[in-house]
């Protein structure tokens, strides 16, 4: 009984620190911001070419978003000044001191972060999403929220029943 629970408490560990794993690196890079297109139009990204998205809830700069919250929308870290890419304007690239003390990169004053299930380049799973008590946007060239782009075209509707053909 006693191996089992051991056996158990490590296996677990292990597990935990696995898990633990792909979002902290996630969360690393060099710094460098760039503008790609999408299928939102053109948002800004990470250097792995990951949306970065903005947090409505994050209030004068600072980010409101820590455990729980931050592995799945894992902060955009940098312990050196970031780096304007294609697109970006360096005026408006800067970074925050996290809860934890780490340097998070900011954009037009937004903390900036990538959401966990986007796993390829240029991909925005994360757009839109209500989580952790408010919206979350991918980030613009101008530090604005993107918001998904409006169809347009012709609406056809089918009615219920068949139309009797014309005399």
């Amino acid at each position: 009984m006693a191996i089992a629970l051991i056996l158990m408490t490590v296996v677990g560990t292990a597990g935990f620190l696995f898990a633990g794993s792909p979002a902290q690196s996630a969360t690393r890079t060099n710094g460098t911001v760039s503008l790609v297109k999408t299928n939102l139009g053109m948002v800004l990204v990470n250097s792995k070419g990951h949306t970065l998205y903005m947090f409505m809830k994050d209030k004068g700069g600072k980010s409101s978003c820590a455990a729980a919250c931050a592995s799945f929308w894992p902060p955009v870290l940098s312990p050196a000044k970031p780096t304007a890419g294609t697109g970006v304007k360096a005026a408006l690239l800067s970074r925050t001191v996290r809860s934890n003390g780490t340097m998070q990169v900011t954009y037009n004053k937004h903390p900036l972060y990538t959401f966990s299930l986007d796993k390829l380049k240029g991909q925005t799973k994360g757009e839109g999403n209500v989580a952790f008590g408010a919206k979350w946007n991918a980030v613009s060239a101008k530090g604005t929220a993107v918001t998904a782009a409006p169809v347009t075209g012709t609406t056809t509707t089918i009615p219920p029943y068949p139309i009797p053909p014309t005399p």
